[in-house]
């Protein structure tokens, strides 16, 4: 079982040429209080940035691991970074059929992620 679980409706994909970066998210609701995850990497690629609900919970290069299954992505943190995420260790994205745009935002988070996404 993991330690945190964000059941998303939302999930999205956004290129920010401006600021140089690919977001790519999966949200509980739309408003700013509910729960998300977040993941950030420079357009020209590097590490990942991963957040979780806010972005004191986040840390750079926290993800050992992620594994797609039915119910949605399993995500295994670094043990360097559990610090950072609350001492959790885990974190689950449930990703039903009413999340909007998840097959799109699971599809960049593979190739973001490359053989981190098992």
């Amino acid at each position: 079982m993991s330690d945190i679980v964000i059941k998303a409706l939302y999930a999205s994909v956004v290129e920010d040429e401006e600021e140089g970066f690919l977001f790519i998210g999966f949200a509980a609701g739309e408003e700013e209080d509910e729960p998300y995850a977040l993941f950030r990497q420079s357009l020209s690629g590097g590490p990942v940035w991963f957040e979780v609900n806010d972005e004191s919970f986040g840390a750079e290069d926290a993800v050992e691991r992620v594994v797609e299954s039915p119910k949605g992505l399993e995500i295994t943190l670094r043990a360097a970074a559990v610090a950072k995420f609350g001492w959790a260790g885990s974190v689950a994205i449930r990703l039903g059929p009413a999340c909007e745009d998840a097959p799109e935002a699971v599809a960049a988070l593979r190739a973001m992620l490359g053989p981190v996404f098992a």
